[in-house]
């Protein structure tokens, strides 16, 4: 695969650091990554959206879920090593990382962990000041006429 230098990008633009960072690292990043754990991205409604993932065999205390400079990592670890003997070991609980990007002003709002599945709730709250807002158009605006004397006279005064 061919590389991709995005070194212009980063000297002609400024404030879109993220954005040519995330192309980067999308760019870079390994071709196959793991499929484990597996999981799940649904949207819930327009502003909540949740990540499933399938942990089955990890306790509370064997996970980690963290928040940093927008990416959502998950780590699971198990503490205890298993000394049982198997015939057949198909359920899968070594050690995974997954790290998900997230969009300005996604926030982790909760997580659970129940049957194996451990969901995490997410919230775009977009701030005030992002919010579009409507502008009131004043229809009292008083327009100035000029007289062929020099004088100038507003609607105002005429009306009186």
């Amino acid at each position: 695969m061919n590389s991709v230098d995005l070194t212009p990008l980063y000297r002609s633009s400024i404030g879109f650091d993220r954005l040519a960072s995330l192309l980067d690292s999308a760019l870079t990043s390994d071709a196959t990554p793991s499929g484990y754990p597996p999981y799940n991205i649904e949207i819930i409604d327009d502003n909540r959206y949740a990540i499933t993932l399938a942990v089955a065999g990890f306790s509370h205390d064997e996970l980690d879920i963290q928040v940093e400079k927008g990416v959502l990592t998950v780590r699971g670890s198990q503490r205890s090593k298993d000394e049982r003997e198997y015939l057949y070991h198909g359920i899968a609980n070594r050690t995974f990382e997954r790290k998900f990007n997230l969009a300005d002003y996604v926030e982790v709002t909760h997580a659970d962990l129940s049957n194996g599945l451990l969901t995490i709730d997410l919230v775009k709250e977009i701030p005030e000041a992002m919010k579009p807002k409507s502008i009131a158009i004043n229809t009292k605006a008083q327009a100035i006429e000029h007289k062929a004397d020099g004088e100038k006279v507003t609607k105002a005064d005429k009306a009186a």
